[in-house]
């Protein structure tokens, strides 16, 4: 699993091109693309820790119990 330091140098670059059905202003958000897996990999290592698999978020302790 690639971690922070794997990662290289990301150059952002605007299309000057909007996309009128992503969002009002036409623009995504810096991380609306990259924090898509995250829950996922959140709920994968509460699965490896605990061996309970949690399907719905949020993830809060009584869910664990």
């Amino acid at each position: 699993m690639p971690v922070h330091a794997d990662m290289g140098n990301i150059e952002v670059l605007s299309t000057d091109i909007p996309d009128p059905h992503i969002s009002l202003l036409g623009a995504r958000g810096v991380g609306e693309i990259g924090i898509t897996g995250v829950a996922v990999a959140i709920a994968n290592a509460i699965y490896h820790a605990t061996g309970k698999r949690i399907r719905e978020l949020p993830i809060t302790p009584d869910k664990l119990l």
